[in-house]
C-alpha cells in the first residue's frame, strides 16, 4: 500500500471516494458536486489530501483543513474527512493515512490535528484512540446552521 499527498491529477480517483464519504454521512450521491468541490480545494489551496492506494487503486483518503489556534499562536489542521473503501477496511488503510496526516503537521510545524466523529462511530474511535488520539474532556462543541 502506498500512501502520498494527492494532486489535482488523482481528482478522478478522489471524486469517487468522497462521494462514498458522503453518502457514509447520509447524503446524496453527487458525483458532479464532489468534483466541483474537490477541484476547488486544489485550485484555491485550501486543503490538503492525502489517498491510499494499493496495487495503484485509490482505496482511502484523508483531508486536513488548515486553520490557527489564537491561543497558542500556532498552526493547527482540522482532519475532516477519512474515508477507506468497506471492502479495504481492517487493511491498515486508515491507520496509514492518519499516520501520514500526523507526520504531515509535524513537518509543516503544527501545533495538533483535530477532528470529530459521530458519537455512534466507535470503529472509528477506536482507531483514533489506538494512535494516541484524545477525546476532548474540557470543551464541549457548539454549531450554529446558516442555512
Amino acid at each position: 500500500m502506498e500512501v502520498r499527498q494527492a494532486t489535482v491529477e488523482d481528482l478522478d480517483a478522489l471524486v469517487p471516494l468522497f462521494d462514498a464519504y458522503r453518502q457514509f454521512y447520509r447524503q446524496p450521491s453527487d458525483l458532479d458536486g464532489s468534483r466541483r468541490f474537490l477541484l476547488a480545494r486544489f485550485e484555491n489551496h485550501e486543503s490538503v489530501i492525502f489517498v491510499a492506494l494499493r496495487e495503484g487503486c485509490a482505496i482511502g483518503f484523508v483531508q486536513l483543513y488548515p486553520s490557527f489556534s489564537s491561543t497558542a499562536m500556532a498552526r493547527i489542521f482540522v482532519l475532516n474527512d477519512l474515508f477507506v473503501l468497506p471492502d479495504q477496511r481492517k487493511g491498515g488503510a486508515g491507520k496509514a493515512l492518519l499516520q501520514k496526516a500526523a507526520e504531515y503537521g509535524r513537518a509543516v510545524g503544527a501545533l495538533r490535528l483535530s477532528l470529530r466523529t459521530e458519537l455512534t462511530n466507535s470503529t472509528a474511535q477506536s482507531l483514533y484512540e489506538s494512535l494516541g488520539w484524545k477525546r476532548d474532556q474540557i470543551f464541549c462543541g457548539y454549531e450554529l446552521s446558516l442555512k
